[in-house]
């Protein structure tokens, strides 16, 4: 480099670095939610068996459309097979109102299971 060009590159003050404190990260309580899709019912029991297994005394299951009868079965094999004093605490159904891709609006029905010890 030329010295013309190095003393221009002293000659700018360097950008002022702000020290920024880290951000506090808003700490939620561990939701203890299994939301149920596609895979085989055994993911999802395996699923609720690891919540109950770190400590939670509830385990809500949640579901829409088809997958609504794969919550159903995940909830009676985890009471009858797994976890022979589970409890259902509340059962909570609705629909929400979906937009599809063609722009047409169609309902789609939801269930929320919660269990408990």
């Amino acid at each position: 480099m030329s010295q013309k060009k190095q003393e221009k590159q002293k000659k700018q003050p360097e950008p002022e670095r702000k020290e920024v404190a880290p951000k506090e990260v808003a700490k939620k309580p561990t939701e203890n939610v299994v939301f149920i899709g596609r895979k085989p019912v055994m993911n999802y029991v395996v699923a609720c068996l690891t919540f109950f297994n770190s400590g939670e005394k509830e385990v809500t299951v949640k579901a829409r459309g088809r997958a609504i009868s794969r919550a159903v079965d995940t909830i009676e094999l985890l009471r009858r097979a797994f976890v022979k004093d589970l409890g259902l605490r509340n059962i909570q159904i609705g629909t929400e109102e979906m937009t599809r891709e063609e722009g047409q609006k169609s309902n789609v029905s939801t269930i929320e299971i919660t269990v408990g010890k």
